[in-house]
């Protein structure tokens, strides 16, 4: 009995995004089916990806790891907070927060990086279409993804050691459904100005240079359509370039509201809906977005489906 006490003692609650009323059962149910079109969707896109030759060009295997990326981060969330909410415990070990803060970060600055990369590769595309395969060669493509990885590893870790280290010595009740820095960090009984202030910097490294690049590849893009002479052309270059905005708008919009706000401005009921936004409903948008607008990816679907039940004939 002594050892379970210790247990609650160290551990830390999580109060849930959900109570346990008809509504909320309703709203959790939703979250749910949500999480498993995330995961699904987001497999089927990266499969396809993976399988079809005529996908292997740098776009799509950009595209590829942004799907890999969401279905990481939709899980390192949504499964334990369905676990709390069906077997009513709200409890999480300080090395299960670490874990999220540190998978959170990881995913969401390399999302933040990859993005940028994909616009630089629309960029290419369409202003300058006959050096794309030099200037957007399989190698720069590589190590373009393999430093979004890198960079959102190295803010994740930074920022779930420091915000481990904190002693917690009042209240370990976290109002979130998932380990989420500033949420932590509101429970510290030191003072964190610093690290808000080394949170600050992170923010602006990992969110405001990958979108400066993303609004100055646009710029770019919006000029050299505008300059174009066939309606069709620009038409086809304002499509391909729409859906990956889309994205961008709504991930950014939602990250830069919670993590770049002054401290006073914060409300911990719009902090968990905007929290829940970006981090269980984005990810479901991003293979609606890309595939419902994308000839190539709708035929590789056709052909596997057609392969598929051919094959069971």
């Amino acid at each position: 009995m002594k050892y379970a006490n210790v247990t609650t003692e160290i551990n830390f609650i999580l109060l849930g995004l959900f109570n346990h009323t008809q509504t909320h059962l309703f709203l959790f149910s939703m979250v749910l089916m949500i999480f498993l079109t995330s995961v699904m969707g987001n497999a089927v896109l990266f499969m396809l990806i993976c399988k079809d030759p005529q996908l292997h060009m740098p776009m799509y295997f950009l595209l590829s790891q942004l799907s890999l990326m969401d279905v990481m981060l939709v899980s390192t969330i949504v499964p334990k907070m369905a676990a709390n909410y069906l077997m009513d415990t709200r409890s999480i070990s300080p090395a299960g927060c670490g874990t999220q803060i540190f998978l959170f970060l990881t995913l969401g600055g390399g999302e933040c990086f990859l993005l940028a990369a994909m616009a630089y590769d629309r960029y290419v595309a369409i202003c300058h279409p006959l050096h794309y395969p030099i200037l957007m060669n399989q190698k720069l493509c590589l190590h373009m993804t393999i430093g979004s990885w890198l960079l959102g590893g190295v803010d994740g870790l930074m920022q779930a050691g420091t915000t481990m280290s904190f002693s917690y010595c009042h209240s370990r009740e976290i109002n979130h459904f998932f380990c989420e820095a500033p949420s932590l960090v509101r429970l510290a009984c030191a003072d964190t100005t610093f690290f808000e202030l080394f949170m600050y910097v992170c923010c602006i490294l990992m969110l405001l240079i990958p979108l400066s690049l993303i609004l100055a590849s646009y710029s770019l893009i919006l000029a050299a359509v505008l300059n174009m002479r066939s309606t069709a052309a620009r038409k086809k270059a304002f499509a391909t370039c729409s859906s990956h905005l889309g994205v961008v708008g709504l991930f950014y919009g939602a990250i830069i509201f919670i993590y770049m706000r002054p401290k006073s401005y914060h409300s911990v009921a719009h902090d968990k809906v905007v929290s829940a936004f970006y981090t269980i409903f984005t990810p479901v948008l991003n293979p609606l977005i890309y595939s419902v607008r994308n000839k190539e990816i709708k035929g590789a679907l056709r052909k596997l489906l057609e392969k598929h039940f051919l094959g069971h004939q």
